[in-house]
């Protein structure tokens, strides 16, 4: 069946492809030691309809196909139910369009769904093709929610490197350019952060479900991959608020540009207030105004206007608001 990986491996961790054939999980065999895994990626024509008829509970079958999730963990009889998310590395996507993991597990059986392809199922898949896959059901959650960590670890390192540029652009005064930049940082953090502190409480929960089939070793294991989340639960929640360091840094810096702007146009009204109430005094068309029959009031007049200008910038200079500290 396209799109449908079965895999019965072995406590070796040694995988032999098999076929759940039309009796599904009906006709599945679980005497030999190790479990079978049963990958169906639903965005291959003919795989859901196959994930319908192989046997299911009603409520396990809704839960794997339904159209939207979050990460969560919750036991179900004897098995556990649970959603991971992984970042979205398909060509053409967006990062933090992450792709969901829907699993089913026992002891014997565990049924991994993606809607999309997670390229971390892929390491997995290969491991298990080499010979090198999980020796029981818990360890093959443990190495999955492991490669999601791998591969949500460089996305996270980029948006790290992405803020300490803009930082530095920030330095240089190059804030327009930083301000385009720095809403796709923080929206892509917080994306990846909403799913990310789930999926850490997820695997938490998974770890300290008292299944007698959850071995110490595995529990170590998905120890490490819940630790894993949490740094990248830390370092996306830093590159937020580091953002919105940046966004801070830059208002200021536009806040001090316009002050000054400001500042200068102020003082250039401040100096031709006065001469222009002078001017608008001596431009009145009334008897009586002075020097309106010699002919050098004019010189005499614009040159005292020079001389009040010069004493007001000098008296805004000593004031400190010409930029002297």
């Amino acid at each position: 069946m396209d799109g449908v990986s079965q895999w019965r491996i072995d406590k070796a961790g040694q995988g032999k492809p098999i076929d759940l054939g039309a009796k599904g999980l009906a006709g599945l065999d679980v005497s030999p030691p190790g479990f079978v895994w049963v990958h169906v990626d639903c965005g291959r024509q003919g795989a859901q309809h196959w994930l319908e008829g192989i046997g299911l509970e009603p409520l396990v079958q809704r839960a794997l196909l339904a159209p939207e999730t979050r990460p969560r963990c919750s036991v179900h009889g004897d098995g556990v139910l649970m959603n991971l998310r992984g970042v979205n590395l398909n060509p053409g996507d967006e990062v933090e369009d992450m792709v969901s993991l829907r699993m089913w597990i026992t002891e014997q059986l565990v049924v991994t769904v993606q809607m999309r392809r997670l390229m971390a199922v892929s390491d997995v898949q290969d491991a298990v093709a080499r010979g090198q896959g999980p020796d029981g059901a818990a360890e093959l959650v443990a190495r999955l929610a492991l490669r999601l960590a791998d591969r949500a670890e460089p996305v996270v390192a980029g948006l790290n490197e992405k803020v300490d540029v803009l930082e530095d652009q920030v330095i240089e005064g190059l804030s327009s350019m930083s301000r385009r930049n720095l809403g796709d940082i923080r929206r892509v953090s917080i994306m990846l952060r909403r799913h990310m502190a789930p999926q850490r409480d997820a695997l938490s929960t998974f770890e300290i479900e008292d299944l007698p089939w959850v071995r110490m070793h595995d529990r170590s294991r998905l120890r490490e991959a819940t630790e894993r989340m949490t740094r990248l639960a830390e370092e996306l929640d830093a590159i937020r608020d580091r953002a919105q360091v940046v966004h801070d840094q830059i208002m200021d810096t536009r806040a001090e540009a316009m002050n000054r702007q400001m500042l200068v146009l102020s003082v250039v009204a401040a100096i031709f207030l006065p001469l222009g109430l002078i001017t608008g005094l001596l431009g009145i068309n009334v008897g009586g105004m002075p020097g309106a029959n010699y002919g050098g009031a004019f010189w005499i007049v614009t040159a005292g206007l020079v001389v009040l200008g010069l004493m007001l910038f000098w008296i805004f200079w000593k004031m400190g608001w010409l930029g002297r500290n």
